[in-house]
């Protein structure tokens, strides 16, 4: 899947445009907006960009089980060229000792990324600031014409660009989650 960014000044040419795309078939869980007046964005009823998704967890928690894999494996070959687990203890506490470090390092990461604007809308910050706001969209490669389509029909949108989107996985179970709410 693609992720396509568009920028604009124009909360009601953005409630048009996420209506469009409803209405040709992209769910409002592949679409979003990321905006510093979120009142202004709920009161347009378009989909916020969750405070989550505004950080940085998963890029930083990742670069975390790098460094920790790195870690561990660490651990494992330094504990076999040094033959330390042929000692009376054997393969446990180095296994033990290389999963905690992992973890750990995969927490770190996670924690640090909380701190930190999520990577992926750094290059929007200076809009952002200028009171525009930032829609995008998540498709698959049988949307993508869809999307050049509806988008054709709003001159106002400024193309910001394109990136990695959530994986699909993600959005069916975000899609089978909102459908469960409503029969609840």
């Amino acid at each position: 899947m693609n992720r396509h960014y568009y920028v604009s000044d124009n909360l009601d040419d953005l409630e048009s445009l996420e209506h469009e795309l409803e209405s040709q078939g992209i769910s409002l869980e592949q679409i979003h907006v990321l905006s510093d007046h979120e009142r202004d964005v709920e009161e347009h009823h378009l989909p916020a960009v969750s405070a989550m998704m505004k950080q940085d967890v998963a890029h930083s928690g990742k670069i975390g089980a790098l460094i920790g894999l790195t870690l561990a494996v660490l651990v494992i070959g330094t504990t076999y060229l040094n033959g330390w687990a042929e000692s009376g203890v054997g393969w446990m506490p180095f296994i033990f000792l290389a999963a905690i470090l992992f973890a750990f390092c995969v927490w770190e990461g996670g924690f640090v990324g909380i701190q930190k604007e999520n990577v992926d809308f750094k290059p929007f910050r200076e809009k952002l600031e200028a009171g525009q706001h930032v829609f995008f969209v998540d498709v698959n490669q049988a949307q993508e014409p869809i999307l050049d389509e509806v988008v054709r029909h709003h001159p106002g949108l400024e193309m910001a660009g394109t990136g990695q989107a959530s994986p699909a996985w993600l959005i069916g179970l975000q899609k089978a989650w909102h459908q469960f709410k409503r029969t609840v």
